[in-house]
């Protein structure tokens, strides 16, 4: 993208968009029926995007803005404690193990829903004082996996089409 400011927040505002018009579709995608708090993770797609072709301060700066038009427009601000910590935890791990040499981004993103889910029992943990949800924690992580892989797939597959959108070092 070069040092092109306006191209820069234009394709922040798409990323934006993108990401909460994945969050409305997933609204609608009933994973949460036999498991609560199950979902796609869909706009993580966007961030390990964002990880990987743009840099980590865009990265956490897409996930803010998530966060807070999210809380806004779909959960409300009592969800936003859960999303922050999942959230803040996923594109972390993601920006650390993006680092690592032979890791796919369909395995980071598969660290990164793992580590979602473990932020958001922590959260619940800590606010609720309730330690029995660590026992939830293996089924949510295996189901972060697997929705990661697949929104790793997905991201893998357009930023194979979109090299040239790379930040310049």
């Amino acid at each position: 993208m070069g040092d092109q400011p306006a191209r820069r927040v234009a394709l922040c505002g798409l990323l934006t968009a993108v990401m909460l018009a994945l969050g409305w579709v997933e609204q609608w995608i009933p994973l949460n029926v036999a498991i609560p708090g199950i979902k796609l993770g869909l706009s993580n797609g966007v961030l390990i995007f964002a990880v990987y072709l743009l840099n980590v301060p865009t990265a956490f700066m897409l996930l803010a803005l998530k966060l807070v038009l999210s809380a806004a427009l779909f959960a409300g601000f009592g969800a936003l404690p859960y999303a922050a910590a999942g959230g803040v935890l996923s594109v972390a791990l993601m920006a650390l193990l993006r680092r690592v040499k032979g890791l796919t981004p369909v395995t980071v993103s598969m660290a990164g829903g793992a580590a979602h889910n473990i932020g958001q029992v922590a959260m619940a943990m800590l606010v609720t004082r309730t330690p029995g949800l660590v026992g939830y924690m293996g089924l949510l992580m295996l189901a972060g996996m697997v929705c990661g892989a697949l929104t790793g797939i997905c991201a893998q597959g357009v930023m194979r089409h979109l090299p040239h959108l790379r930040a310049k070092k």
